[in-house]
């Protein structure tokens, strides 16, 4: 019978033998048991209903599943990863719309419009995982881990002293489903800018630390920094006409 977290939590005597199981299957795979593990696990096995809906046919390979998890993701982060163009056509009715407005607009613009959106709709599906990787970066040094690859539901961030967080890009990004998980469960949320007013809540972590390292500025750097290592992070269709 397959088991799941619900499962291991349930049969480990204490809360280290939970964590032994882990350790056991890191160490074998040849890695270290980082603090980053610990926390996330630690942070499972307090708050059984945010733990991933991983099964597998022992406790061991679980274990390694979740492992994979953290790790494939860990690799693959905005920094690194090749993102992927579109997959989809873009609908000729939305430039037959645009026309019907702009009647001057001519085919060329019309072609230019198209392929703007798709480089924009391209840009906002990688703004979380930017926004996930500078706070990754920047929070480290204030006892948080990245929750990489949904190594723990609904949780982004972890902290060694038992905080959870859920952060998002603008405060109209959530979905009723991402809220409702937080009702009894100790998740704070935070959201880099008010939609409605366009201001930014850095502040909620450098009055918290005590730091300026919080801001946009260093968030715009760090976004430079990044495509610029690393171009394909931005995916581009072959055929858009905006590439230099």
């Amino acid at each position: 019978m397959p088991v799941n977290f619900d499962t291991i939590i349930s049969t480990s005597s204490t809360e280290e033998d939970f964590l032994h199981l882990f350790q056991r299957i890191v160490s074998q795979h040849d890695q270290l048991f980082l603090e980053a593990h610990r926390t996330i696990l630690t942070a499972c096995y307090r708050n059984p209903g945010l733990s991933p809906p991983l099964k597998a046919k022992t406790p061991e390979l679980l274990a390694t599943a979740w492992l994979k998890r953290y790790n494939d993701s860990y690799e693959h982060r905005i920094s690194r990863r090749i993102s992927q163009p579109p997959g989809t056509v873009a609908d000729p009715i939305v430039s037959v719309i645009i026309h019907a407005r702009f009647t001057e607009l001519t085919a060329a613009h019309l072609e230019q419009i198209k392929y703007a959106h798709r480089l924009s709709m391209s840009a906002e599906n990688i703004q979380g995982l930017l926004l996930e990787e500078f706070l990754a970066e920047q929070l480290a040094d204030y006892g948080w881990y990245c929750c990489w690859g949904e190594s723990i539901r609904h949780v982004d961030f972890c902290n060694i002293d038992g905080s959870l967080l859920q952060v998002k890009n603008r405060s109209n990004s959530e979905n009723s489903s991402s809220s409702r998980v937080r009702i009894n469960q100790p998740i704070e949320k935070w959201y880099r800018v008010d939609a409605r007013t366009g201001s930014y809540r850095w502040s909620y972590f450098n009055d918290k630390y005590n730091t300026d390292r919080f801001s946009e500025e260093n968030f715009v750097a760090f976004v430079q920094q990044v495509l610029h290592s690393n171009p394909d992070a931005l995916a581009v269709e072959t055929n858009n006409p905006w590439q230099c």
